[in-house]
């Protein structure tokens, strides 16, 4: 599967933003997805999981309640939505996918870079004050 993320840009500090990643090739109803950030001069690191029936969620703790991961009913569509966006929030942000035979459980690794075996290219997110 190739994975396209969007929707990234420049927003104030409190401000909001949707990131999406679409699927091409075929849909996403085998994966479990993720979404991963990098700083600049950082690793890259954890952001959301969810399951390949989309019914389940995580997150890192500096981040939950501030974003939701969900995927659209077809199945094509991840996204990432995010508020009260910080300036240690600016990053490229990535979107994940691995091939997994649960539908509800979460993959091994599910918060490691090695935990995914498909990536996107990354979309922008800068936050200025």
């Amino acid at each position: 599967v190739q994975l396209q993320a969007s929707g990234g840009g420049l927003v104030q500090t409190g401000g909001s933003l949707r990131l999406s990643c679409a699927a091409s090739g075929r849909t996403l109803s085998s994966y479990a997805m993720g979404w991963f950030r990098q700083a600049p001069g950082k690793e890259r690191e954890f952001v959301a999981a969810l399951t390949r029936n989309g019914a389940r969620a995580r997150y890192a703790d500096s981040l939950e309640g501030r974003v939701t991961i969900s995927i659209d009913s077809a199945k094509t569509t991840v996204y990432l939505q995010m508020n009260g966006l910080e300036l240690e929030d600016t990053a490229v942000y990535y979107c994940a996918a691995k091939i997994t035979p649960s539908m509800n459980m979460f993959t091994s690794g599910y918060s490691l870079v090695s935990g995914y075996s498909y990536w996107g290219q990354g979309t922008l997110v800068t936050v200025s004050s």
